[in-house]
């Protein structure tokens, strides 16, 4: 899939899986949005959501050219420090695996900001960080245009190259990225959010305009030593990105490698995935760090929601759920493994005693996965991702 530069052969060919104890890999620290702040976000956002509605007598039709991803970011939880130019400027961005591009706001666009003056003043909106292309030696200007379709809307910009930073030692230089002047396809999660932009961290087969990716330039360019990158996400502890390897301190037991389905995004066949009554066999699922919650088709959520006693949300696709109602595990069998999520793990505290359900419902076109396996999965199980052998290791974290 990528090609091999002799430095990463020869460090492969002279070193096994490169582990904790070995200095040469990047960790990235991953910022985690509190719980509590979380579900206050998701609800003031729902309140604007309805007021825009209200205001707008038409919507825009989504264009056939459009590039289209399966998911939004209205959920995201995690974000991490990214470092785009010389001298670098800094961004939050979302380590996304649901995704191949990186692109961040552009100085002078209109990110962060929407044409309804009352609500550009409301205080829960996160000043976006933005970027100055003049003060960067190392820009380079080019003339395409990067347009991307998410299930909220369309993002769109042009595409630049620049170096791009990621921790202190991994600089990749000449990186394809794109400066955005229009993110209203981000919808209010975006002006919420505590991030500025996306590094996806998916296959070149769903880049946009065919750019090679961050990580698959810092394979290229020497910078990691094997093409493996891991997620430890902490559950209540400070989250971990790691670049070149992963790290044997954050999990327990044997890492259970499993094939993907399909090198687009991360994805995989479940066998069966179950909770109380409810059971669906033989399906496919993207195991997805830019998605919070976990996703599945919205009639199938719906059967779970009646069955354990969940409530929906007005105008909402997600559910409410008594903080102290016991409900069943959530449990995906996975190559003949099964992994399983406490029910109290999908209870997200919130007002009173009602939680918000950490499952939504979500449909997506017919030749995409069915479920989203996100970041309530990741934080139980510690997360290897292999581009070479295009598989995924999952582990219990500690």
């Amino acid at each position: 899939m990528f090609r091999f530069g002799s430095t990463v052969i020869a460090a492969l060919l002279a070193s096994s899986t490169v582990f904790a104890e070995d200095d040469s890999m990047v960790r990235i620290k991953m910022n985690k949005v509190p719980e509590e702040d979380f579900v206050e976000s998701f609800f003031e956002r729902q309140k604007v959501e309805t007021a825009i509605r209200l205001s707008q007598t038409k919507r825009s039709l989504r264009g056939k050219e459009e590039n289209e991803i399966v998911k939004d970011y209205q959920n995201a939880q995690y974000f991490a420090e990214v470092n785009v130019g010389t001298p670098s400027q800094k961004f939050n961005v979302i380590m996304d695996t649901g995704s191949s591009n990186l692109w961040v706001p552009v100085k002078g666009g209109s990110c962060g900001k929407i044409p309804i003056p009352f609500i550009n003043k409301l205080p829960f909106f996160s000043k976006k960080n933005k970027f100055d292309t003049s003060a960067s030696s190392t820009f380079k200007k080019l003339t395409e245009i990067f347009k991307i379709q998410y299930g909220s809307g369309a993002v769109s910009g042009l595409f630049a190259k620049d170096t791009v930073s990621l921790g202190q030692d991994l600089a990749v230089t000449g990186q394809d990225f794109a400066t955005i002047d229009n993110c209203g396809g981000m919808g209010i999660g975006y002006l919420v959010g505590k991030f500025d932009g996306i590094l996806g961290l998916g296959f070149p087969s769903i880049s946009v305009g065919s750019k090679p990716t961050v990580f698959g330039n810092a394979i290229e360019q020497g910078l990691v030593l094997e093409p493996i990158f891991s997620f430890y996400l902490g559950n209540h502890k400070q989250g971990e990105l790691t670049f070149g390897g992963y790290d044997k301190d954050h999990y327990t037991g044997d890492l259970h490698w499993v094939p993907l389905s399909k090198d687009t995004y991360w994805q995989i066949n479940p066998s069966e995935i179950k909770m109380g009554s409810y059971s669906m066999k033989d399906t496919q699922a993207i195991v997805d760090s830019g998605t919070s919650l976990m996703v599945g088709p919205t009639a199938e959520v719906k059967k779970i929601a009646k069955d354990i006693g969940a409530s929906s949300i007005p105008l909402s696709p997600a559910y409410f759920i008594d903080c102290e109602k016991d409900i069943p595990d959530f449990e995906v069998t996975i190559d003949g493994k099964k992994y399983t999520i406490d029910g109290n793990d999908l209870k997200m505290k919130s007002m009173g005693d009602h939680c918000m359900l950490a499952m939504q419902g979500m449909d997506f076109r017919a030749d995409g996965p069915q479920w989203i396996l996100g970041d309530v999965f990741m934080r139980k199980y510690y997360t290897v991702f292999d581009m070479k052998n295009e598989q995924i290791g999952f582990a219990l974290a500690k």
